[in-house]
Formats: structure tokens, C-alpha cells, sequence
């Protein structure tokens, strides 16, 4: 009998779907939707109860009979013993056929959770926004992204768990921070910023009035220029001594940040200031809510000490702004309201997200969030809450092991990519009191931090029906680090970030207008947000972005206007997509038409002596002089230049081993377009190129079978490779990091074989590139360059 009747339960069970299967393990119970009904029809029978019968009695007569046990119920035991591969395999089938039936459905992974890791993530979750795709599956909900861009999972993890703890709407003020941790004080810089009244004259007169400054002397920055278009500007000198009391730090930052900081601090240092010479200075701009650009951030030397001092100001912000909304809320609460008095708790954005911080690599990401936790827990016992921390230390962090140990690179090569260095990610983290929130829902963060295309993804592009960027709509502090490295990168993405920055939003996201800023509703977000912009170099492409994008209504601090060499005034203007630089008299007092904008920076801080220093090898450089009308047609007269006057001088056999420096990746194409038409003997090395490619290219120009090799700027930005065999080197373009020209022209020390004598240098350049030019050779030189028109002759003799 028990062989017949596990046999009987067996045929039953394999009779059913794996849908019925999945409701019976879940429920105990077989779907109603499956219930055998007899085809008889039940008689009906009418049933008179008595008058002291109830529901209880009913209740009490069903526990007393013995239950009845189905065939369902004997099978459930079956189901339990399955294995968890088959479950996995039924879940994942089961999955496939509801999506089938209902496309709307998006189901969540599971994931790793420091409050509760064993607990299961609901299948859905009412705190998604909309209809509106999330930022965990920004591109939809099959996960496709736009043509031509990384492929990903297709579904994200997002922390949908934890929303009500996080939640600024249902959460209020705790009482043992006491009412003073929602920032009141008029000397608040916090508070006078989003407190700051504009006009709509003052609005409309921004497209016209002309950009107003000031320029300052500070110790450690050096040379800095106030400047903003509004009539009024105020500019400041930095103190000597300050203390974290004067710069009205929110809680628990007073006292973690002193911790978090004290690796930089050695000495009396540490007991007189809490913060180093060039953090004080940078942190006393960052909280007066200026606009800041810095374009001497490098990775070797002072990379940390910055990334530290924005963290602190970016979570000072953060919880200075939610505790206002907390303390709203108990307000709120505590009394009844009149109708005039909504005015008074008007403290948040049209969404959530309020700093967006921009990254190139999952590493950069890593680190600021783990000063995100030091600064919230710094030396208490009492540990943070961090949900999800195991699982994102696993997806940005790195195994040590997977780097080559034989591998030897430059300094700042190893400083750049360290760690994790994918390129495309993003992530929510919202930040409540002393918790934090990793991978949550954009519309339910605080801060956002996320790669250009990160973000390229999610934006998409015109004519895209699956895009996103309403949660860009009230950012209020924006960080782009390291934005030397996005030139490498692409930086068309830098710019339809700007593009999509403070508009507004397409769709409500669930928000009260009551508590909506006016300014925010007036549009006029962007006229409040602080952009903080750090760089390694000066460059046209960030200048422009840094100018034309940040309109702050407190003003803006960076490089001065102009640059004086000797009888001639160097202006840098921002007009068109990549800027540039024109040299004038010192004698005119306006600019020319091509730099009338109200956007003008121009360079101070360059090495006196240029990178042309740091070159070991005798070498003799000719810096060729090329004319071009305007900034638009210098491409084409750069070309034109180099085909008609310098290629032709290489064409001999006797100047073979020619390699090509060619910065721009369009001009890399055009000039390999050109050798495969004129048939010369080249080979050509690009970031594209695969790896035996590469291994080919380096060989043939080694051993002499092709004349000449193209190498653009980003391989050697990305590989720093020594290439082996060069006689003579062009710089098609001046590079974009100075120690670029030192490195490649050291390469020639790579093959010396009593050639010396033989070897050359030549350089492109125009008036357009001064910046650049300034950067390689000194000012100085730089200055007598930019005045003659003739080519310049240096030899460097390798001395050091």
C-alpha cells in the first residue's frame, strides 16, 4: 500500500504545473482557480440555526473535528524535499511565463543586507516610482540600454527594503538630538544659500550683464578670481586659524571628522587645525556655496586630501538639509496648521536626489563611501547602520591578486587606475540621521554617485522612449572629480550631463508641493546649485563647461581672465564646443569678437620651467608654427599643415621609424584614412586596437618593415607602453597632459644604439594652443613663441 500510494502521489504531482506546484509549496493549498467541480449540481439545503448560535460556536465544533487532511496537503510534503537546483530551475521558467502573461511585473534580486541578510526582497515594490523607470533598471524594464552603449545585467539591485526607515515623508526628529540639529541660525552658510531671494529682473538680466570680478592672492591656492553675474559680488581672504565651531558643522561631524582627517595632519598641525593649508582654503569656498573650479588636483600628491573635504561638505549639506525636513515634519505634527502658514516648511526640491557626485571609476566610488561611514561613525561605539555594505564592497572593490605583480608602470599611472577601474556604474545612497542606504532607489536618495556613462545610460538620448532624468531636476551640489580623466573617456557625455541638469521633470514622483522651495518651482534651480570642479590640468573643454554651466547666484571662484607675458595678453574664451586661447596686445583694452563672451578664464598656475624639463635624451625639438583664421578652421589647418609641409620631409627611406603622436581619436582617423589612400608604409596603434594587433604594430615598426606608426593619445593614456625603435617623432597636436611629451620623447632611450645624432622632434602648433604650449615649455618661452611667428629651435641636452 505504500508503494501503490506514493506511486499515486507521484502521478498526481507530476499531473500538475509548475505553477501549482510553486501555489501548493508556498500556500499548502491548491489554487481555487484549479478545484475539481462535479458536473452533478448540489442539491441545496437549507439549514436553521438557533437563536443562541454565533460565530464562536462554529468555531469551537471545527476545532474539535479532526482536520481532514487532502491529497494536496500529503503532496506538500513531497514538495519540500525537492532540491534547491530544481527550485532555481522552476523559479526561473515560472519567471519567464510571468512575463509572458503580465510585462508589467519587475522582480528585484536578492540582496546582501547588514540589517537582515536571510530575509527574502518583496517580488515588487510600492515605493518604485511610477511608471517611470527606475535608476536600477534605467534603461526599462527589459533592460536594454541605447545602441552603442556597455551591455549590463538586465536586471539591477535596488534596496527596496528599507524604504520607510529612510524615508523623509514618515520619519521625524529625534528627540535626543535636541532642536538644535535643524539648522536655524542665520549664520548658517546653509541657510542664508537656500534662504537667498532672487528676482525675476535679476534672472532676466544674467544673459546680459557682464561677467564681474575680482582677483585675490591666497596662500596656498595662489591667484584667484571672484567672479559672477550678478550685481552683487562679495570676495573674501581666507583666515589663519579656524575652528570647526566657526564653519557650523552639523552632528556628529565635529567630532568624527578630526579622525577621518588626522592621516593628513602630523605634528602641531594636528592640534591646531583640523584641517591642512589647502583643505582650509578649499573648504572655506565649498561652504560659502561659490561654484569651484581647481585645476591642480593629481592623483600622487593631493587627490585624497581633496576627495576628503568634499565627502565633509557633501554630508554636511546632506544633513543639514534633511534634518530641516525632519524637524518640518514633527512641526507639522505637533500643530495645526493655518493656510497661510504652509509658506514656512517649504524645504525640499521638485525630488529627492540633492548632490550628484561623478567619478570615472568604481574605486573613486568605493572610497567615497567608505568616508561616508567614517564621518558618520568616527570613533563611536555605537556602529552605523549601513544596508547592503557586503554586497557593494563585492561589486567595487578588487582582488589584489588580479593584477600582474611583474607589471611596472609610472607613478601616476598606478595612482590613476588603481582598483576597481569599470567605468559604468551608478548608485543611490540615501542618508538618514546615523544610517546609510546603499543601492537605493534614485527617487528615494540623497546623494547619487555615478560615472559619465553611468548616467549616459539612464539620460539616453532624444527620440529614446526609455529614458530618465527627472532626478537631476534639484540637484543642488554638483561634483565632478578627476574630469582631466573623462577627456580620456568621452567627453561628449560630461556634456549632455550639463544639458539635463535642473530641468523640470517630466512626471510629479509622488512629491508635496507644499514643501516645495518657490525657487525650485520657479525653475531657477540651477541659479542655486554649487558646482565643485576638480581637474589635474587647464583645459579649454572643462574651462567651457565651468563657465558657460554655472550660473551660481553666489558667484563663481577659479583662474584669472588673463595672463600677461611681457607686451602680449593672453585671453582664453569659451566660445564653440572646444574654446581656446588668442593672444592679443597688451595695448587693447577689449578682447577681439571671437572672445566677447562673458566667459573668459585664463592660465596662472603652470610649471615656470614646462615638462620639456624632465626630458633625458639629446634631443633637438622644432616647434613648427601652423596660421589658422579662426578656432573652427584650426582642424583643417592642421591637416593641410602637416601634408603639405611636414609629411613630405619624412617620406625618405632615411626617415624611417617616424612615429606620430595624434592626441585627437578624429584626427587619428583622418590621417590613417589619408596614408591608406596615398599607399605610404604605416602601421597604426589606437584604444581599439586588439592586443595581438598591437603585438604586430610594435614588431614590424621595431624592425624597421613599416616607416611610419600612428599612436593616439588615449593608448598611452590607458597602457603607457614603450615603444620600442623610434628615430624621429611628431607631435601632430601638443598632449593633453604635459608629462605626456616628456615620456614619449624618452622612449627613444628605449633602442639607443649610437644613433643619437640622427634623432628629431617636431612640433604643431598655433596660437590656439598657448595653454598647452605653456604647460610643456614654461611661460616664459611660451610668451616669446606666441609673439614670433617664426618656428622655434630648442635643444635639450638631457642634463638634469
Amino acid at each position: 500500500m505504500g508503494k501503490r500510494g506514493s506511486r499515486s502521489q507521484s502521478q498526481l504531482l507530476g499531473s500538475l504545473t509548475k505553477k501549482q506546484k510553486k501555489h501548493l509549496r508556498d500556500f499548502g493549498e491548491e489554487h481555487p482557480f484549479y478545484d475539481r467541480v462535479s458536473r452533478k449540481e448540489a442539491k441545496p439545503q437549507t439549514c436553521q440555526l438557533s437563536e443562541s448560535s454565533d460565530t464562536s460556536s462554529s468555531e469551537s465544533e471545527a476545532e474539535s473535528e479532526p482536520e481532514q487532511v487532502s491529497g494536496y496537503h500529503r503532496l506538500l510534503a513531497t514538495l519540500k524535499n525537492v532540491s534547491k537546483e530544481e527550485e532555481e530551475e522552476e523559479e526561473e521558467e515560472e519567471e519567464e511565463e510571468d512575463s509572458a502573461t503580465d510585462e508589467t511585473e519587475m522582480n528585484l534580486e536578492d540582496g546582501d543586507s547588514d540589517i537582515s541578510e536571510e530575509e527574502e526582497m518583496a517580488a515588487e515594490s510600492a515605493d518604485m516610482q511610477g511608471s517611470v523607470p527606475s535608476p536600477a533598471d534605467p534603461e526599462g524594464k527589459d533592460g536594454h540600454g541605447p545602441p552603442g552603449t556597455s551591455e549590463e545585467s538586465p536586471e539591477e539591485f535596488t534596496d527596496a527594503k528599507h524604504e520607510s526607515l529612510f524615508s523623509l515623508e514618515t520619519n521625524f526628529l529625534e528627540e535626543e538630538s535636541g532642536g538644535d540639529s535643524s539648522p536655524k541660525a542665520s549664520q548658517d552658510p546653509f541657510v542664508q544659500h537656500v534662504n537667498t531671494k532672487l528676482k525675476e529682473k535679476e534672472i532676466q538680466a544674467v544673459a546680459t550683464n557682464p561677467r564681474t570680478t575680482h582677483q585675490l592672492k591666497w596662500p596656498i591656492l595662489g591667484q584667484v578670481v571672484f567672479s559672477s553675474k550678478f550685481q552683487k559680488l562679495e570676495t573674501f581672504k581666507p583666515p589663519k586659524d579656524i575652528d570647526l565651531k566657526s564653519v557650523h558643522l552639523q552632528k556628529p561631524l565635529e567630532s568624527t571628522w578630526i579622525k577621518t582627517n588626522s592621516q593628513f595632519l602630523s605634528g602641531p598641525q594636528k592640534s591646531s587645525s583640523p584641517f591642512t593649508p589647502l583643505q582650509k582654503e578649499l573648504f572655506l569656498i565649498m561652504n560659502s556655496y561659490r561654484d569651484l573650479f581647481y585645476p591642480e588636483r593629481t592623483a600622487l600628491k593631493n587627490g585624497e586630501e581633496i576627495r576628503h573635504v568634499y565627502c565633509l561638505h557633501v554630508i554636511n549639506h546632506v544633513l543639514k538639509a534633511n534634518a530641516q525636513v525632519l524637524a518640518n515634519n514633527s512641526r507639522r505634527r505637533s500643530q495645526k496648521l493655518g493656510v497661510g502658514d504652509d509658506d514656512d516648511f517649504r524645504d525640499q526640491g521638485l525630488t529627492r536626489p540633492k548632490v550628484l557626485i561623478v567619478v570615472p571609476f568604481r574605486e573613486a566610488a568605493l572610497r567615497v563611501v567608505q568616508l561616508f561611514i567614517s564621518l558618520l561613525e568616527g570613533d563611536s561605539k555605537k556602529k552605523i547602520i549601513v544596508s547592503n555594505k557586503k554586497r557593494f564592497n563585492g561589486e567595487y572593490g578588487s582582488d589584489p591578486e588580479e593584477r600582474p605583480p611583474n607589471l611596472k608602470r609610472p607613478e601616476d599611472y598606478e595612482a590613476v587606475f588603481v582598483g576597481n577601474i569599470d567605468d559604468h556604474f551608478r548608485i543611490g545612497v540615501a542618508i538618514l540621521q546615523r544610517s546609510i542606504r546603499l543601492y537605493a532607489p534614485f527617487y528615494s536618495s540623497d546623494i547619487l554617485i555615478a560615472s559619465p556613462l553611468g548616467l549616459r545610460t539612464i539620460i539616453g538620448g532624444e527620440g529614446e522612449k526609455k529614458r530618465d532624468f527627472d532626478f537631476l531636476s534639484s540637484v543642488e551640489l554638483l561634483i565632478i572629480d578627476q574630469a582631466d580623466i573623462y577627456l580620456m573617456q568621452n567627453w561628449e557625455h560630461v556634456l549632455h550631463l550639463m544639458n539635463h541638469m535642473n530641468l523640470l521633470p517630466l512626471d510629479s514622483h509622488g512629491v508635496d508641493f507644499s514643501r516645495v522651495r518657490m525657487w525650485s518651482l520657479n525653475n531657477w534651480s540651477k541659479y542655486y546649485r554649487q558646482t565643485l570642479l576638480f581637474g589635474a590640468l587647464q583645459d579649454a573643454q572643462i574651462n567651457s563647461v565651468f563657465n558657460k554651466y554655472c550660473v551660481n547666484v553666489q558667484g563663481q571662484v577659479g583662474s584669472p581672465l588673463s595672463l600677461t607675458f611681457g607686451k602680449c595678453r593672453v585671453l582664453f574664451g569659451s566660445r564653440g564646443r572646444r574654446g581656446g586661447l588668442h593672444l592679443v596686445s597688451s595695448g587693447d583694452s577689449s578682447p577681439p569678437d571671437a572672445l566677447s563672451d562673458p566667459w573668459q578664464v585664463a592660465v596662472r598656475n603652470v610649471p615656470m620651467t614646462g615638462s620639456i624639463s624632465q626630458v633625458l635624451v639629446q634631443l633637438p625639438h622644432v616647434f613648427q608654427r601652423m596660421e589658422a583664421e579662426s578656432l573652427a578652421s584650426v582642424i583643417d589647418a592642421r591637416f593641410n599643415f602637416f601634408v603639405n609641409k611636414i609629411l613630405p620631409q619624412y617620406r625618405d627611406a632615411v626617415m624611417s621609424h617616424t612615429l606620430i603622436y595624434v592626441p585627437s581619436y578624429f584626427d587619428f582617423v583622418r590621417l590613417r584614412n589619408y596614408f591608406k589612400k596615398e599607399e605610404l608604409n604605416f602601421t597604426h596603434i589606437c584604444e581599439y586596437t586588439q592586443k595581438s594587433g598591437v603585438s604586430r604594430a610594435r614588431h614590424f615598426f621595431l624592425q624597421g618593415e613599416k616607416q611610419f606608426l600612428l599612436l593616439t593619445e588615449r593608448f598611452h593614456f590607458y597602457k603607457r607602453y614603450t615603444i620600442k625603435g623610434i628615430r624621429n617623432l611628431i607631435f601632430y597636436e601638443l598632449p593633453t597632459y604635459p608629462h605626456f611629451y616628456s615620456e614619449v620623447c624618452n622612449m627613444l632611450r628605449a633602442t639607443s644604439s649610437g644613433e643619437e645624432a640622427a634623432w628629431t622632434c617636431t612640433v604643431l602648433y598655433s596660437k590656439y594652443d598657448a595653454q598647452r604650449l605653456a604647460a610643456v615649455v614654461g611661460v616664459e618661452r611660451a610668451a616669446q613663441m606666441l609673439q614670433s611667428k617664426k618656428n622655434v629651435h630648442l635643444f635639450i641636452t638631457g642634463e638634469r
